[in-house]
This record gives structure tokens, sequence and C-alpha cells, in this order.
């Protein structure tokens, strides 16, 4: 006759039931983050739109350099602010006279002859005995000629084919330029800080960077934005935006405080205001992607301002069994959420080990702690939310299509997800020893002792 099994009594069922609770209580009690993780309820990455995903960098190249430059002249057309050497035997110079050679104090001009004489603003050439003549946008040969005909065919001062001119550039004109870079003396050291007081993780050092300006003088033709980068530490460090904004004009109206204010609150996208220009160019575009500027945009005027802005606000943060810490995106290149992780030295399938051992071991006895999984990116959104984004690391590592691309702003949690909590929880406080005699005699006796996990 076969024994039916026990049935459980009532009281059994109870403390059953409060043995459940007690385990329950002590996960509430010690605070575990996988009950109380305010952001564990993420939206999967296969259901995020296209635009919070962002662009990725590593599709763009750097531009060729000589699209920042302007096109070289065939010859130098005069302009005003010009220095012209003129000489012209009998008017500027006695005759038989060697005329006077002027060597140029700096640049590559080869020495000059006859005496100093500016282009006016207004582009004419000032000599004595006739009228200014109008020499802007002719080239030297072309002035030389126009000097001869006047002073022999139309004022008839000179002797036709006795005349004796000649016309050198002394200096070229020069545009005042101001470039004000925000990229200069910046220190970020990675390998810095540490997680819980033992071995350096990624972090910033510090920053000494200052603000630096230069006031240059550029010579026609080289009044462009690629002579201005050199002169003043060639292209923008990577602690600076990979552009190059342009400001031209000024604020005719300083006592329109609203439309100021206004114009700095739309931010860096906002249009020129009372009468300033500003130009944005990017030094990084991506295949078959046109440039957003012109040729003419990289000559720059007098006065200009060339402005690097630095890029300290594209930051991202780590949480949770992450260390805290504040990150500086890559500029160039993407950074994924699993390399995010790695560069902060967070637990990558490790068996959720404590990486800040400095003596003794490496690996704990028995089978080790489930490796935390969840992970939470905080991302804000255009119009000034926030949506969480839910990643499991586990499927991050063996599938590159849960490995959302880290953005400006974001803020990354690593947690345990409830079984790995409940696992972890459990190894810690429930161990087995067994212990077996195998060999018991008179003589010999033979034991073993084993704990789980």
């Amino acid at each position: 006759m076969r024994n039916a099994l026990p049935t459980p009594t009532m009281g059994q069922t109870g403390r059953g039931v409060c043995v459940g609770l007690i385990v329950m209580g002590c996960l509430w009690s010690g605070g575990c983050a996988s009950f109380t993780n305010p952001v564990a309820d993420g939206v999967p990455i296969n259901r995020l739109p296209p635009e919070v995903l962002g662009r990725r960098k590593d599709d763009e190249r750097t531009i060729p350099l000589t699209l920042l430059r302007q096109k070289p002249p065939d010859a130098y057309h005069l302009g005003p602010g010009d220095v012209l050497g003129v000489f012209i035997e009998g008017v500027l110079g006695e005759p038989k006279q060697s005329p006077p050679v002027q060597y140029a104090e700096q640049g590559n001009n080869p020495p000059s002859i006859g005496f100093p004489i500016p282009v006016r603003d207004d582009g004419t050439l000032p000599l004595p005995f006739i009228e200014p003549l109008k020499v802007s946008g002719l080239t030297l040969a072309e002035t030389q000629a126009l000097i001869v005909k006047t002073y022999t065919e139309v004022k008839k001062i000179l002797i036709p084919g006795q005349e004796r001119a000649i016309v050198t550039l002394i200096r070229p004109r020069q545009y005042s330029v101001l470039v004000v870079r925000q990229d200069s003396g910046g220190i970020t050291v990675g390998g810095v800080g540490t997680s819980g007081g033992g071995t350096a993780t990624a972090g910033t050092l510090g920053q000494t960077k200052r603000g630096t300006g230069f006031v240059i003088n550029l010579p026609a033709y080289e009044n462009d934005v690629l002579n201005a980068l050199a002169k003043t530490g060639g292209l923008p460090g990577l602690d600076a935006q990979n552009e190059v904004i342009i400001q031209r004009g000024y604020y005719k109206d300083f006592n329109d405080r609203e439309g100021v204010l206004k114009h700095v609150e739309a931010g860096p996208t906002a249009d020129a205001f009372a009468g300033t220009e500003i130009i944005r160019i990017p030094l990084r575009l991506r295949p078959g992607e046109q440039p957003p500027f012109s040729p003419e945009d990289v000559v720059l005027r007098q006065g200009d301002i060339v402005f690097i802005e630095a890029r300290d606000t594209e930051l991202f943060y780590t949480g949770g069994l992450l260390p805290p810490r504040q990150i500086i995106l890559p500029r160039d290149y993407d950074l994924d959420v699993v390399q995010a992780i790695a560069l902060v030295a967070g637990p990558l399938l490790n068996g959720d080990q404590s990486l800040n051992q400095l003596s003794g071991n490496a690996v704990n006895a028995g089978i080790g702690f489930p490796n935390p999984s969840l992970v939470t990116v905080l991302r804000r959104t255009a119009n000034g939310g926030q949506i969480p984004i839910r990643i499991d690391l586990n499927k991050a590592m063996r599938d590159p299509r849960e490995r959302i691309l880290v953005q400006a702003g974001d803020f990354i949690i690593l947690q345990e997800t409830l079984d790995e909590s409940l696992g972890r929880y459990l190894t810690e406080k429930f161990q087995f020893n067994l212990f077996n005699t195998f060999i018991n005699n008179g003589h010999f006796l033979g034991t073993n002792n084993l704990t789980v996990p």
C-alpha cells in the first residue's frame, strides 16, 4: 500500500511565508538598488526613434585645408592701405638721381624702389602736380602705365619717351583680425581618481585652461581663416569645438537690451543681430556633404573676430555601480555604452569582483557573484525632457546593435537586475558546509569538507 505524501500544515505554511517576508525585509532594509532603482523601467533600444539615437561621428572626415584658404591671385591688385614706392624722375626725384631703395622689415617682400606713398581709403594715389589717380584694383604694371600716360599725354609735364617712372610695392595692405581661442593650456588626463580608494579609474585631473587672444595683422591675399589659425596655434585642440566661428560687424545699438538678451538666449544657432554676421565653418564633414560656407566666407575682413569655442559642455556622467565620474566625450570618434563603462573601469563580465584590490586574492572564493547587467542611460530630449533607455549589458556584449552611442549630457547608471541581486544576496548570506568521512578503520581516518557556494 502506497503511503500518501504528508500535507503541509497551517503552521508550516505560515513559517514559509514568514521566512519569505524576512528575506524580503532584509533586501529592502539593506537598500537593494534592484528594488529601489527609480529608472529601471526604461525604453528598449529597438523602440527608440532615430532622432534620440543621434548621429555618428566616425563617418566624418577632416575637410581639405585648402577650403580655408583664399585662392592666390595671378597678380597683386592694389587697394586702400597699400604703400607704394614711386619714383618719377623730375617730379619725385631729381634728374639723374638714383631712386631710394626700401628694404622690407618683415615678411618675404623683395626690396622696393621709390618714395613711399600710401593708397588712400578711397582707392586713389596722390602725386605731385596732378589730381589723385584711381588705382584701386590695378596691378603695379597698370599703375605705372597710368602714371606715365597722365604725366606725358594728359598733363604733358614730362616728354614722351624720355620719362623715367618706377612703381613698386613697399608694404601690402594689412587686415587687423582678433583671434580668441578657448583651447589653449587645457590639461585633461585619463586614469586619475579612484573607485573606493583603490585602483585609479578614468577621469579628469583638472582644467588649467585659460582663454587666449591674439591681435594679428594679415597681409592682403593672406587674410583668410587658414593663415589666422596657423599664426595662433593651428587647428582647434581636442578640448575645443571642431569648428571656426567668424563674428563680423558690431552691435549698433547697445541700448536695445531686450534685443541683445533675446539674441543671446537664442543660442549658437541665432542669426545675425543689429548689424552683426556670424559665419560657422565646420572642420569635419561626412563624405558627399557639401561645405555650408562659401569661398568668400573664409576671407577675413578688417575687424573680424575669429572664435574657437571650448567644448566643456560635451560631458557624460556615470553612477550606480559605476564610479561617479564626469567624463569629456571624444571629439572626433564615437563612444558606445560598453566602451564608456570600460573607460570608467566598470565591471564587465568579471563576476562583479572588486577592481580596487591592492593586496590579497584577485578572485574571491566560491563561484562569485552575478555580474550586474542592467544599464540605464538617461538622455535629454530636444524639448528639455528626459528619456530613460534600458540596455541589457550581457546582450550588448553579443549584439552591437544594443551598444547605443553615448551623447553629451547622458547619465549612465549600472545596477543589478532583481534576479542578480537575489543571487548575490543568497550567495553572501547562505553557505552550506558538507562534512564527509570516507575512511574509518582502526588505523586510518579520512574526512573532507565542502562549503557551497
